[in-house]
């Protein structure tokens, strides 16, 4: 992960909603299906490359980092899966330009297709994220084939602005580590991969971890960082625990965002936070950190304060 001096992002007015699935730089407007079939990005069946698909994708916020390999000559290759979930799988993508030293690892993040997804969690996420048309809404709220689908489209393009909004975010010391988001689309959803660029190596998860108590402390100061800003920006986690938090080179770094939550705009918001902190909190108690250090009760009022709820 590397480090940046990023310009400040404008909190943004408590009257619009953060997770409006119309908003135009995120998705565009109807039915969130699966890109065409394309003959130039189905992979060649021997080397398992295909054109690259930055062309016909919502991109990550600019600058761009110069790692980065955003020219249309470029091929992308399957080099295997990273992580599978219930709802997606992460897989492993080089992007590199032919005869040239240009490449980079991609984790892609794809949702499953609309028969094999298990959303088992999402009412309470859901809440405080809306699309404007009736029919999407019912559609969601009974779970319709279509409704699911509609799901999926929030749940990537949720994690997708998310991401960029904590990329973007650098007011005074304030630093949080996400991969950064490469593109968008459909509900494949390209990040920058955390970890041994030689090797392929996935950066390890904070529960894989047996830390001394120096590093304990060090790891905790950074999340306690890392909760902060996003409870100044207005989010909480809704998911945190030891296996989404990884630890590259010394920076532990946040990941997995689709369930990101409002904690203005959802009514659970302030729960969902609090959940968040009570298990890390734990995790770190566990291995070692004083309790009076990481009291759940202490450090949730703390974060809502920084949110403005209290």
């Amino acid at each position: 992960m590397r480090d940046h001096d990023l310009p400040a992002l404008e909190r943004r007015s408590r009257g619009k909603r953060r997770f409006d699935d119309d908003e135009p730089q995120f998705l565009k407007r109807g039915r969130p299906t699966e890109p065409p079939a394309d003959p130039d990005t189905e992979p060649d069946p021997d080397t398992g490359e295909h054109w690259s698909s930055w062309d016909d994708a919502v991109h990550g916020p600019q600058p761009h980092p110069d790692w980065l390999v955003t020219e249309l000559a470029a091929k992308d290759t399957e080099l295997g899966v990273l992580k599978t979930g219930k709802e997606a799988d992460v897989h492993l993508v080089r992007r590199a330009v032919p005869d040239t030293d240009r490449s980079c690892l991609l984790a892609v993040k794809r949702y499953r297709d609309a028969q094999h997804r298990l959303f088992h969690r999402d009412a309470g996420y859901l809440e405080g994220r809306r699309v404007r048309r009736s029919r999407e809404n019912r559609a969601m709220a009974g779970r319709t084939a279509f409704g699911r689908q509609m799901i999926a489209g929030q749940w990537a393009a949720a994690e997708f602005a998310a991401l960029a909004r904590l990329w973007e975010i650098g007011a005074g010391h304030d630093r949080i580590a996400v991969p950064y988001p490469v593109q968008l689309r459909g509900t494949e959803l390209m990040l920058e991969f955390v970890g041994d660029a030689e090797s392929g190596l996935a950066a390890p998860r904070l529960a894989q971890l047996r830390p001394g108590p120096a590093e304990v402390r060090d790891l905790w100061a950074q999340l306690v960082e890392a909760l902060r800003v996003l409870a100044r920006a207005g989010y909480a986690h809704g998911d945190l625990s030891p296996y989404n938090l990884l630890v590259h080179a010394g920076r532990l770094v946040v990941i997995d965002l689709p369930q990101v939550v409002d904690v203005v705009a959802n009514p659970q918001g302030p729960d969902f936070l609090a959940r968040d902190v009570r298990v890390v909190s734990a995790w770190f108690v566990a291995r070692g950190l004083p309790v009076e250090q990481a009291d759940p009760l202490a450090l949730t009022g703390e974060l809502l304060r920084e949110a403005g709820i209290r």
